[in-house]
Formats: C-alpha cells, structure tokens, sequence
C-alpha cells in the first residue's frame, strides 16, 4: 500500500454548499507538477481564512487542498533547479486556489514556483513571515522605489495586529521608519509598540466617510484594509506621498475621490503577492533575510498543529488572531 498522509478538503456539492474534512491522501492523488515536497511548515493567512469558511471565493477548484503557503524538503524533482534534499519556500501562484495546497503532508507543484530557504532560517521561521510578511516586504520595497525614505515622514501601517501589519511594523521600524500603528484592537498596543510603533491610533480615526482631503499626517503607508480605511488614509496623505495597497480585510469598494490624486500627487502603489516574478521574491526574501528582526517573530507568532488549522482559519476570520500563526507540521 503507498504511504498515506493527512490533509485538508474543501468540497462543494451540487446545491455549492461547502464542506470541510480531514482526509488521507497518497501522492497518486496530488496535482501536476515537477516538484514533490514534505510541508514542515505552514500558515494561516487571511486568504486561507476565507478558502475555508467559504466567506468569499477564494477557492475556484473542487475539490481542493488549501493553504497558500509551505516551506519544506524537496522529496523528487525532474525540475532543472531543485534535487532531493532541498529546502524550499512557496507563496501564492494559485496554490490553495486552484492548485493543491499546503495543508496535507505533501504537495507537488511547478519548481518555477518555488524559492530557496533563506540561509540561517528555519521552516518555521519562514512561515512566521509567510505570505502576509513578504506581502509587507514587497510593500516596503514599493515605498522605497517610490522615495518614500524615512526622512520624508511618518508612514501609517493599517490593520496593524494582523499578519501583513505585525511584519510591516517590525520591518519599517528596523529601517528606521516612524510609525503610526491603526487597529480596532486597543488591548494591542503594547504588543505594537514592541514590534517598533511609535504612535497607535484607534481604527475609529480612519473607518468613517473620507473627506476628499484632510490634513496631511503621513508621508505613506501600508494598507491592507482596504475601503474607507483606505479612502481616509489617502486623504491624510501628504504631498506627493505613497500608499502601498495589499489588502481588503475592510472591503474591496474605494469611496474616495480624485483629489488626493491631482492636488497632492498622492501615489496608489498596488501590491500583488500571487504571481510577483521570481526576481522580485528572490528579492523580497533576501531582504527579509537582512531587514527583519528574526527575534521579534516569537513576538508576533504563535504556533498550532495541523488539526488547529480549521479553528485557526475561522478565529483570523473573526479578528481573533494577532500576528502570525505557524502550523508545524
């Protein structure tokens, strides 16, 4: 008999009702590709929150494994870069959306997708960072491009004690950045403070109907939010500033005007984490290999088993969680 291995099962009937169950599965059963790996490492993010509890459609493939990130040991490969033994890391490209994810004991995927382990980083580790963090990485790369240094001013990081704000805090400060830290979670601001914020500010201050512009507070900023959060966070930006948008935690709307646009040159700097070029992750990751405290990810991870996957991925959906959730598997 093959070797069998837990994993986790979306399923959908014919009235689209979802379900999920905890199934064995053997590697007959998983998707194409040209590399097989054993997860060490996974996560919960926001997005697998969603794919889940079916709370928006993340899933597009019934049945389907989620999990949009692993790190783990290549156990075959036909894939030119990678030999048996390798330690590699995932985020997005489908993966937990129309491909079979990280929540089983193995997956097999496309060797184009995946990325080396940072030196001196665990699995662990890298999925404390997981795809919310290098998210954030990806976010801060774009402030830079766009000269938003820290000498031109405070910068606002939004949702703040979720996954992408925890690692933006932490990196931003790092670089020497003066943040301010929005949250609806006011019992958080310790724990803000300690990742590196200098100011917290209440989410009431940013979730109410934007004014075309209002008085200028920052010089840029990472949203994961989304709309009227997002809509008064450009408002308040100040001239020729940059906002860095990666979420929808809020909503996917933007009720907000051209006028930060055309009167204070105000930038919107998308951030897309699924397909980003290999370059650019190689890029990311090198620089959360230099630019992130790695001490401060016990700070703002917790750890779980694969059978606190499904608890976990309803309590991020909920607003329960604070930081990272790592699942070692």
């Amino acid at each position: 008999m093959p070797d069998t291995f837990k994993a986790i099962l979306v399923s959908r009937d014919a009235e689209k009702k979802q379900s999920v169950e905890i199934v064995d599965l053997t590697e007959a059963d998983l998707m194409e590709g040209d590399v097989t790996v054993a997860v060490e490492a996974t996560t919960v993010n926001y997005k697998d929150g969603l794919a889940i509890t079916g709370k928006a459609p993340v899933v597009r493939r019934w049945p389907l494994v989620p999990g949009i990130d692993f790190a783990g040991t290549v156990i075959s490969s036909s894939h030119a870069e990678w030999r048996k033994g390798d330690k590699v890391i995932l985020n997005g490209w489908g993966v937990g959306e129309t491909h079979y994810g990280a929540y089983a004991g193995r997956t097999r995927v496309k060797g184009d997708w995946l990325v080396p382990l940072p030196e001196g980083m665990s699995p662990h580790d890298a999925m404390a960072v997981g795809t919310a963090g290098y998210t954030a990485m990806l976010a801060v790369m774009a402030l830079e491009r766009h000269g938003i240094l820290p000498d031109r001013g405070p910068v606002v990081v939004t949702g703040a004690a979720g996954g992408v704000g925890s690692v933006a805090i932490s990196i931003l400060s790092t670089l020497g950045y003066h943040v301010i830290a929005s949250t609806g979670r006011n019992a958080e601001s310790p724990y803000l403070i300690d990742l590196g914020a200098a100011e917290v500010i209440a989410r009431d201050e940013l979730n109410q109907t934007a004014k075309p512009l209002a008085k200028e507070r920052w010089a840029g900023g990472i949203d994961s939010v989304g709309s009227h959060t997002l809509a008064n966070v450009l408002s308040m930006t100040s001239y020729g500033g940059a906002i860095a948008a990666c979420g929808l935690a809020g909503g996917m709307d933007l009720p907000t005007s051209v006028a930060p646009f055309i009167l204070r040159g105000v930038s919107l700097l998308g951030i897309d984490s699924v397909m980003a070029p290999k370059p650019v992750r190689l890029e990311a990751w090198r620089r959360i290999g230099t630019d992130l405290d790695l001490k401060k990810l016990s700070t703002l991870s917790r750890s779980i088993g694969f059978d606190g996957i499904i608890g976990a991925a309803r309590d991020i959906i909920d607003g329960k969680i604070r930081g990272r959730v790592v699942v070692d598997m």
